[in-house]
């Protein structure tokens, strides 16, 4: 079991205002999931917006001929990558809070 210093111990207690070290580090970690799920929530919500559909139907994109933008184009992969990450990320911090909690 890994160590941590008194003066760490202490500065997250005080900090969390919890009971105890246990206690702190729960609260910190619920905080931290919170805090990634709400921020990557906002992320896939500013790529749902700027697309006008969901990832699912963004992955499609390419094979719709109607698509008005080019699917091939520079700013259409980035978005695709850093969408993909978002939605990845958020299953994966989905599952270790069902884990967590």
């Amino acid at each position: 079991m890994p160590k941590i210093s008194p003066k760490l111990g202490e500065f997250l207690v005080k900090t969390t205002k919890a009971k105890d070290i246990d206690d702190a580090f729960q609260r910190v970690f619920t905080e931290y999931l919170e805090l990634k799920l709400k921020n990557l929530q906002e992320t896939i919500e500013q790529f749902q917006a700027r697309w006008k559909m969901t990832f699912e139907e963004f992955k499609k994109m390419p094979k719709c001929p109607s698509f008005e933008k080019d699917a091939y184009s520079y700013d259409a992969e980035q978005d695709f990558w850093q969408w993909e990450e978002a939605e990845t990320l958020k299953k994966h911090y989905e599952s270790l809070k069902k884990e967590w909690m």
